[in-house]
């Protein structure tokens, strides 16, 4: 597991997670990782992320169905950003029923919504 060991951790043992479309390139979101997750992510080849509000482990998808199967894990220049590109199952990865979590854009002096919701979150989550 020396791999683990050439992540640069933060103070709280984490590591930031950019999930990435393989396919179309669409950024699809951003989430921490400690060393647990990573592990998992390597074994389980699906993203697993650490939940900092839950503070738990968080397997995409475990309660949605919006799996993130993984294509390619990649660390970033300085070690401390770690890039998956993925298979997003159902092509949904925000918990708001878009493909994107980065679903806004600044216009105007002000965020506007621009993706649509693919499914109503009431839907996905029970």
């Amino acid at each position: 597991m020396i791999y683990i060991d050439d992540v640069s951790w933060d103070k709280d043992g984490l590591v930031p997670a950019i999930a990435q479309d393989a396919e179309s390139g669409v950024v699809l979101m951003v989430a921490w990782m400690n060393r647990e997750a990573l592990q998992l992510t390597i074994d389980e080849n699906r993203a697993i992320y650490w939940s900092r509000s839950r503070q738990k482990i968080w397997r995409k998808g475990e309660e949605s169905g919006h799996i993130q199967e993984l294509i390619e894990l990649r660390l970033d220049c300085d070690s401390d950003v770690i890039l998956m590109k993925v298979n997003q199952i159902g092509s949904i990865a925000c918990h708001t029923g878009r493909q994107s979590c980065f679903y806004r854009i600044f216009k105007d002096g002000e965020w506007e919504d621009f993706d649509e919701v693919i499914k109503d979150p009431k839907d996905i989550y029970r």
